[in-house]
């Protein structure tokens, strides 16, 4: 059997080793390195991709996110309304530019951002609302774009963890995670289910306006070379990354479906297993599955995850605190017990290993192991 990794880029680029190793070399040849023909292929492929009219890469997720709120003219004191079960970036971006996060429960089932709990958190000074797509699957966008537009908010999608998601709309309707709120924004980390050789990301919207402001946000505020029009950033997608995802994009939707499939074993070995929660899947979206995510109901999670990796397999927490808890991010407003939720769920869940690669006998190795844990 071969070594269980929680996600093998090995595996998976030997599929690809031709494809990839000539699109590295093209760029290389052409010594276009920054902004080249490589970066508008990728910029105007996954604008098909998405069907969302701009597509504008920049060096990595968090900086999508950090100049999607410039671009939109946030201030300091402004309110930006987001999860407290994600990733620091979510909510670091927003403290850096001097912005307010306030933090909200999210639902115990999908673990994403509870839309109820959205509109209680609502002031005046609220400005914008930025949804995590977690694990894989969207938030309830329809009842998100509802508050918005009832309060006049800016919402920024976090899907980060989602390319290649559907949310489907009550009226059947579908649209791609990062394509259906004022701004989209994504990361292309390693990891990710469209994942570069390195760092990178991407910011999109079907605003014209709004797209020229973040091109030029990304590229030192600038509009024409050398006239700054903007306090922008140097934040860039560099050629061999983009030539590496225009690869990677064409499998996109193959790599979505593998990871369902490794979902589904898991789904069915661990069904009706009353100590262990599957993974829910909200109707209104599909999920790739960036993770798989138990969530534990009287099981010692640390015993668990020593148990595996004595076995030599890998199993990790996302996310062990919830943002009102990290010490960088402690506020008055918070307290222990604001969340129950989030807090519970930070306790409770541990991730299996996930991706493209994940063979049956891998499979049933994994499953086998952590029932022998749990059911003893």
């Amino acid at each position: 059997m071969k070594e269980i990794r929680m996600v093998d880029l090995k595996s998976q680029y030997e599929h690809i080793k031709e494809e990839i190793n000539n699109s590295i070399f093209e760029v290389i040849d052409s010594t276009a390195f920054i902004n080249g023909p490589a970066v508008k292929k990728f910029q105007k492929n996954l604008e098909e991709y998405l069907n969302v009219k701009h597509v504008i890469t920049c060096g990595n997720g968090t900086d999508a996110l950090q100049v999607s709120m410039m671009a939109l003219g946030l201030k300091p004191g402004d309110e930006v309304i987001t999860t407290t079960f994600t990733f620091i970036a979510t909510a670091e971006v927003i403290a850096i530019l001097g912005l307010t996060p306030v933090l909200v429960d999210i639902d115990k089932d999908t673990f994403n951002i509870d839309p109820k709990a959205i509109e209680k958190a609502i002031t005046p000074k609220t400005k914008a609302i930025v949804p995590v797509h977690l694990f894989g699957q969207c938030a309830d966008m329809e009842k998100i774009q509802e508050i918005a537009r009832k309060y006049n908010l800016y919402v920024i999608e976090d899907a980060c963890q989602a390319i290649g998601a559907d949310y489907i709309f009550n009226d059947g309707t579908k649209k791609k995670a990062g394509a259906i709120g004022n701004i989209g924004c994504t990361s292309f980390f390693p990891s990710k289910n469209l994942g570069a050789y390195g760092d990178g990301g991407a910011i999109f919207t079907n605003d014209d306006k709004l797209a020229e402001k973040l091109s030029a946000f990304v590229n030192h505020g600038m509009t024409v070379r050398y006239y700054h029009d903007y306090i922008g950033v140097n934040s860039r997608l560099d050629s061999i990354q983009a030539a590496i995802l225009n690869v990677k994009l064409k499998h996109l939707d193959y790599y979505c479906a593998e990871r369902n499939r490794a979902a589904n074993y898991y789904n069915n070995a661990f069904a009706n297993n009353t100590k262990i929660k599957t993974p829910v899947k909200a109707a209104f979206t599909t999920h790739v599955f960036h993770q798989y995510t138990l969530l534990l109901k009287n099981v010692d999670r640390k015993a668990l995850i020593q148990h595996l990796n004595s076995k030599g397999i890998p199993a990790m927490i996302y996310y062990p605190v919830p943002l009102h808890m990290q010490k960088a991010y402690i506020d008055p407003r918070y307290k222990n017990g604001d969340f129950p939720v989030a807090e519970e769920i930070c306790k409770s869940v541990v991730s299996l290993p996930m991706h493209t690669e994940l063979d049956n006998e891998q499979l049933k190795y994994i499953t086998d192991s952590v029932l022998e844990f749990i059911n003893k």
